[in-house]
């Protein structure tokens, strides 16, 4: 199915009411959607709700042999599946432009940026590793998929436990979860993502738009941040060009973001743990 493009009355309204500092949705500028984080009670399974927009993640392990290049590493992996139940204009069977632009964001963001510790994923070298998979599964499309798809990957990832392993000799021992607890993953920092979205030839910008947004902006970019301020990505695919201060403006944006789901995702970790 065809994108319908938004009527001339809708978008002129929308850049209207940006250049007075306000958006159709109620929020101001530099405001993002409301997060609703949903941990399931299997280690690893995450739903994230980012306002009308949702992502579920699924985290599962496997014990495989290593890349020959990389004996003593573990794999990452990554797969995004968008289908015509998020939105209509996806089609089942072909993977839109957009799906590839998300899980390349992403697999930067995680694997580039080494947040997960893969020489801790190393069971015997040459012989054994885990792979560690992580499923994204696009459930409702209101625009911004990158952000709600990195904060369901990192905190599936964080909620995820491993099966413990002994190895004596040449021997390894995978023990069942009901025999001995489950082993976090070994996680160096907690990337996040923040999109932004550019009108009136760079001038205007905001965060996380929605889907309305995204059909009207002149350009975005995504950056990916911790909260130790480390830039661990950047990514701006095409659009209108940014002048330096406008992008130094926007990491400044991001770290207040970054801090503030940062916090939310570690909140939503130790209350799961809790209640376990």
């Amino acid at each position: 199915m065809k994108e319908i493009d938004p009527s001339l009355n809708e978008s002129q309204f929308l850049l209207q009411a940006l250049g007075e500092g306000r958006r159709v949705d109620g929020r101001g500028v530099y405001d993002r959607r409301q997060v609703e984080l949903t941990l399931g009670t299997d280690y690893g399974h995450v739903q994230v709700q980012l306002g009308k927009t949702r992502v579920a993640a699924r985290v599962t392990a496997e014990v495989v042999r290593p890349r020959a290049d990389k004996p003593t590493e573990g794999v990452l992996l990554f797969n995004t599946e968008i289908s015509p139940m998020a939105c209509a204009t996806f089609e089942v069977g072909s993977r839109p432009e957009e799906e590839v632009l998300i899980s390349r964001i992403i697999e930067k963001a995680m694997r580039r940026s080494r947040a997960i510790d893969t020489e801790g994923l190393c069971i015997v070298a040459g012989e054994k590793v885990w792979q560690i998979r992580v499923d994204l599964h696009f459930m409702d499309h209101d625009g911004n998929l990158v952000d709600c798809a990195c904060i369901a990957a990192i905190t599936a990832l964080l909620h995820f436990r491993r099966p413990d392993v002994t190895v004596v000799g040449e021997e390894v021992t995978i023990h069942p979860v009901d025999q001995r607890n489950p082993v976090p993953l070994s996680i160096h920092h907690i990337p996040i993502c923040v999109t932004f979205g550019f009108f009136d030839n760079g001038e205007l910008l905001l965060v996380d738009p929605t889907y309305l947004e995204e059909q009207v902006k002149e350009g975005g970019m995504t950056i990916t941040m911790n909260i130790h301020k480390e830039i661990c990505a950047l990514s701006k695919a095409g659009g209108v060009p940014l002048a330096s201060d406008q992008i130094l403006r926007c990491s400044q944006v991001a770290l207040v973001k970054v801090t503030e789901m940062t916090e939310q995702i570690q909140k939503a970790l130790a209350q799961d743990k809790a209640s376990r």
